[in-house]
């Protein structure tokens, strides 16, 4: 048994695409770190960044990290586009059987859990305590774990690349073929202790936003006064709650099965694959609507806004949200058609899955009547939103014609389902958080984005999807099943001609989008926002200066209904001047969740690769950092009133001058 167990020299892979791809982290790595050293951040990274309890600036590094995965995750997806347009006519392409599988993994998993996932919770810090007039989160320290949790779960995908392989066995890594008999490598290990360390900071978020929105909400804030933005975290939070712990205890009997030849989910002595299935997706649906909910919420923010009115049917907005979260738990047994169900189970759960399209289908009518006779300015995240419209529509109702059993049994194994989960999650999920950063930007950094590029960004994302991703529905019907990584029907190739010119378009929408936060940045004078309600918002958040004082509100806000803060900007006392302030309760910013995190981080690359000592090692450091850290006395300090005083007069100077003279 060596010092490092698994971990020598033949773990490096000598692909020469992997081998430029690591050179060229290392070289942005080395470079990164050396701009900092130069620049004397570090201090500065450490005080204010990583050991911040800040849930905006929490929000503001999930955000940033989920964009770096992107960026991973798309290179992924470019590079399976290119082997399947180049390995016609039964080739070979350019990418080996087992690298090609390889990367459809990690593009599965990096997308869902570290972009989606990422961005959605971000979004979600960055919005909802400003939202529901709180001044933090309920429990900050736990935040600051979180965020953790998931960077570091992110960086063991990335070391994945470099040291070993990662899993070959799809996103849902499928049983038997991940039991240790068929994929003896490492590759189901880094699986396993991804998604294990970034649950565990997801369950954390879910529990802390679900505490912090029923407990710390403004005075007179009603449940149904909360904004639907709010509303959709919230049941997106008990979602969390209630399946994360499935998808832990999942992997935990994998790894029992891997590590300690359990039998679970194995063909023999008793295990059944079938098991694995069903359990992987009593998470893996709700999961879906995890990550849909928040969209949706975002998308009823920038409806209202920038068409100028009241959302339509807010009650039936907040029915048809908590009637998707409850349906959300049913849907996931439509697996059960694939499986040799009886016809009962089968019309039940096809019916249920057609079911949640009604809840839908009233959102997407009280968008519509929002913009019905409204104001329609049309910036970017509008057009976002538009374009969600118009393709959700399209992603929705393939979903609900795979709800019907034989036509299920047809398509589910074929690209025509590729089509529809990408519809959904592109359309619905992504396009969401485009809008929804832009919209924010300003609330994060204090100026608004660039516009010429952010409409490119859209435009090129809008066609670059449907060249991408129309084909692959003709595709799935003229039998392509997926996951083929060469194939000889010269009937496919113009279509998968077809769908790789759409990642090229996809791409340039991305370097669209990432110009868009460049050009912003270099024009941020030109573009201030001084008073901190840049796109004459509804909400509270929009009340606070831009970027919001780390304690939020000076005096909390009093509630008196729906969208109170355009209330008081219609009755002109929005903006009034307290006469006196007062010392605000705050958290202190702690190391904790940064030193708990990467030792935990750490612990899971132990144990991917047998370092049994590390693995000790790890766990007993975890520990005593959690337990010192609960003896520290230093949480939570008063900011002076004075200091409260300061900062507001210099905001309202600010006003005065700029708010708008009607």
């Amino acid at each position: 048994m060596s010092l490092l167990g698994k971990l020598g020299p033949d773990a490096i892979p000598y692909d020469p695409i992997v081998l430029v791809t690591v050179a060229a982290m290392i070289l942005g790595g080395l470079a990164a770190i050396a701009g900092i050293t130069y620049f004397k951040k570090w201090g500065y990274l450490w005080n204010e960044w990583f050991t911040s309890v800040d849930h905006k600036k929490i929000g503001i590094m999930y955000i940033f990290v989920s964009v770096v995965m992107l960026l991973r995750g798309f290179a992924d997806a470019i590079m399976m586009r290119l082997q399947q347009f180049l390995a016609k006519g039964g080739g070979e392409g350019y990418l080996h059987p087992e690298h090609y599988d390889q990367i459809f993994t990690a593009h599965g998993v990096i997308m869902i859990f570290f972009v989606a996932m990422g961005l959605v919770v971000g979004l979600m810090n960055i919005s909802v305590p400003l939202q529901i007039g709180a001044r933090d989160v309920a429990f900050p320290l736990l935040n600051s774990l979180s965020f953790w949790l998931f960077a570091g779960a992110a960086g063991l995908m990335m070391v994945s690349l470099a040291l070993g392989e990662f899993a070959a066995t799809g996103w849902m890594a499928y049983p038997p073929l991940s039991g240790i008999e068929y994929s003896p490598g490492v590759g189901v290990d880094y699986y396993i202790w991804a998604l294990q360390v970034s649950g565990l900071g997801t369950l954390l978020t879910g529990v802390n936003f679900f505490v912090t929105i029923i407990k710390m909400r403004a005075p007179g804030m009603k449940l149904m006064d909360m904004p639907i933005f709010t509303w959709t975290a919230l049941v997106t939070s008990v979602l969390i709650i209630a399946t994360f712990p499935v998808l832990t205890a999942t992997i935990a009997m994998l790894t029992l099965d891997r590590y300690f030849g359990f039998h679970f989910f194995t063909n023999d002595m008793g295990g059944s694959p079938m098991l694995y299935v069903n359990l992987i997706w009593t998470w893996g649906h709700p999961e879906v609507y995890i990550l849909v909910l928040p969209a949706f919420g975002i998308y009823s923010e920038v409806t209202a806004t920038f068409a100028r009115k009241t959302l339509f049917g807010y009650k039936s907005m907040v029915y048809a949200t908590v009637a998707i979260g409850v349906l959300s738990l049913v849907v996931w047994v439509h697996h059960f058609f694939t499986m040799g169900a009886g016809a009962n189970v089968n019309a039940f759960f096809g019916i249920m899955t057609m079911i949640i399209a009604i809840p839908t289908g009233v959102k997407i009518f009280s968008w519509l009547f929002t913009m019905y006779k409204g104001r329609i300015t049309y910036t970017t995240p509008m057009l976002w939103t538009l374009g969600f419209l118009v393709t959700f529509g399209i992603g929705g109702l393939t979903g609900v014609l795979m709800a019907v059993p034989p036509a299920d049994f047809l398509v589910h194994n074929s690209l025509f389902l590729i089509a529809h989960f990408h519809n959904v999650i592109i359309g619905g999920v992504v396009f969401a958080m485009f809008a929804g950063i832009i919209f924010y930007w300003p609330k994060m950094f204090g100026w608004r984005l660039n516009e010429t590029w952010g409409k490119a960004a859209f435009w090129f994302w809008f066609f670059g999807f449907y060249f991408a991703f129309m084909p692959l529905y003709i595709l799935g019907f003229m039998g392509m099943t997926r996951r083929l990584n060469t194939y000889d029907n010269p009937e496919w190739d113009p279509y998968l001609a077809i769908a790789f010119f759409g990642s090229v378009l996809i791409a340039i929408g991305l370097f669209c989008f990432v110009m868009q936060i460049v050009v912003g940045f270099l024009q941020r004078n030109q573009r201030l926002d001084l008073t901190g309600d840049p796109w004459d918002g509804r909400t509270l958040e929009w009340a606070t200066s831009s970027p919001a004082p780390f304690y939020n509100f000076a005096h909390l806000p009093k509630i008196n209904g729906i969208d109170t803060f355009w209330t008081d900007k219609e009755n002109g006392v929005a903006y009034a001047r307290p006469t006196k302030y007062e010392d605000i309760h705050m958290p202190t910013n702690r190391a904790a969740g940064f030193i708990i995190a990467m030792f935990i981080t750490v612990m899971g690359f132990a144990l991917i690769w047998h370092i049994w000592w590390l693995v000790f090692v790890t766990f007993i450091a975890a520990i005593i950092s959690f337990i010192v850290s609960s003896f520290t006395k230093k949480v939570d300090y008063y900011v002076p009133a004075a200091e409260v005083e300061r900062i507001e007069n210099e905001r309202y100077a600010i006003l005065e001058k700029h708010l708008k003279k009607d």
